[in-house]
């Protein structure tokens, strides 16, 4: 019998977590109407096609549980062995909160890149997929300081990574 490749599991896991925000993002987002015409009822998308729809409640009842998630979505990305490195520096930089920007420097998200269009390199929905935050991220402390170990330890000393 044949073990499983774990790279393999872990992009499947990934490609799933990602389709879900993806569909997550498609119900929650509302139509726009013409020209905001008052007599055309503004529904979520879809909701002509999918009977019920228009009774799921805005983007922002969604909020809480990406306050979650990106934690959870970074231990399918980054090795158990590291993930306490990466939480310290994430916790520390954004408090974990994907829309994060800094007023001085205009650094943004999760890893609080800067600029944030860096992110960009890893998917082109980097503003507000944590999924995409997280792997750039996680890439970003293992080019530049070898693993999110060595990048806590410098974060540790300079307060900035």
């Amino acid at each position: 019998m044949s073990r499983s490749n774990p790279p393999r599991r872990r992009s499947a896991r990934i490609a799933v977590v990602t389709a879900l925000f993806g569909a997550l993002a498609i119900v929650a987002a509302p139509a726009a109407s013409a020209d905001d015409d008052p007599d055309i009822p503004v529904t979520p998308a879809f909701s002509a096609v999918l009977p019920g729809l228009s009774d799921i409640p805005g983007p922002g009842y969604f909020l809480p549980i990406f306050g979650a998630a990106p934690r959870t979505l970074a231990r399918l990305v980054v090795p158990a062995s590291q993930f306490p490195s990466f939480d310290n520096i994430i916790t520390r930089e954004s408090g974990w909160n994907t829309f994060a920007i800094n007023p001085v420097s205009g650094a943004y998200g999760l890893g609080q890149a800067l600029p944030p269009e860096k992110m960009a390199s890893h998917g082109p929905d980097w503003r507000i997929n944590p999924l995409t935050q997280i792997r750039w991220a996680y890439d970003y402390m293992n080019h530049r300081y070898g693993s999110p170990d060595a990048a806590w330890e410098f974060w540790q000393q300079h307060h900035w990574y």
